[in-house]
């Protein structure tokens, strides 16, 4: 029989809500969570609602254990209502410590954001107090014009600000002059830090972008996304930056793509090295 609990909150208290759960489903004493004794709740849903009267979260399992001062919980589906957009959170299995609120998650994690945007790992750690995911496992984040991979993860929960910590591959879509999709690689050492708030992602250290028989190379590139589209709007590369295309090489100190007219324009002293016609595209 699943068990559904009503608890308002301001947060994400949960050692209430589970001493609350349990002694209203007459489970055991409360004596028993000091004492080192295992016990098992099937099918639950527990809800919370803030001060305004808004639910704010629901989670679900298939099974609750509690032991001390830790309580796993099996096939994790959670949803947390925020004021931008929900989250819905699923996962094999789930650990609560009831003293921080802190919930580790394992297994097949995948956090989904109302507007499409996903994020997949193995492992995931939810601080409650600063409300911010972290894993130091291989994670991908993708939305409908973006796939980004790397190893570490540092993330709002929405996935709107996020940051991969190193081993970076970005796969993003541009159109060419004749408005055909191409792909774009972007790969770099790390971190890369996208902010989908402001449309930016910074790559740093060895970054690499590959469209095609075109390489672009810098220690740093900056990625501007058009507010509306999401696609590529400017890209701005600076230090030790190469722009190869076939056996054509320019090299300058920085270097701008504008997106709109598909142009490059070389800043520093650029250096050319030309031994094909004129014209052939630009990078991009």
């Amino acid at each position: 029989m699943n068990k559904r609990l009503v608890i308002k909150d301001r947060g994400w208290p949960w050692a209430k809500i589970f001493v609350f759960f349990f002694l209203s489903c007459v489970i055991c004493p409360l004596s028993l969570f000091s004492q080192e004794v295992s016990q098992q709740v099937d099918k639950f849903t527990l809800e919370g609602f803030n001060k305004e009267g808004e639910r704010s979260w629901e989670v679900t399992g298939d099974t609750a254990d509690i032991f001390g001062n830790t309580i796993k919980i099996s096939n994790v589906d959670a949803n947390a209502f925020g004021d931008e957009q929900d989250v819905n959170i699923k996962a094999r299995q789930g650990e609560v410590d009831k003293k921080s609120g802190n919930v580790r998650l394992t297994e097949d994690v995948v956090v989904t954001s109302e507007d499409g945007s996903q994020l997949r790992t193995n492992s995931l750690n939810w601080e409650k107090e600063n409300n911010i995911v972290t894993t130091t496992d291989p994670a991908e984040i993708t939305d409908k014009t973006i796939k980004a991979t790397g190893v570490g993860l540092k993330a709002h929960p929405d996935v709107k600000t996020a940051r991969l910590e190193r081993n970076v591959k970005v796969e993003v879509d541009v159109e060419n002059r004749e408005q055909e999709k191409q792909q774009v690689v972007i790969t770099c050492d790390g971190p890369m830090e996208l902010d989908q708030v402001n449309n930016i992602a910074t790559f740093k250290e060895n970054v690499v972008a590959v469209r095609g028989n075109e390489i672009l190379k810098a220690d740093l590139v900056e990625v501007y996304f058009d507010p509306e589209t999401k696609k590529i709007a400017t890209i701005v590369c600076t230090d030790n930056v190469s722009v190869q295309r076939d056996e054509n090489i320019s090299y300058a100190e920085k270097a701008i793509y504008s997106a709109a007219d598909q142009k490059v324009i070389f800043v520093g002293r650029p250096k050319l090295i030309m031994t094909t016609d004129e014209e052939n595209d630009p990078f991009f």
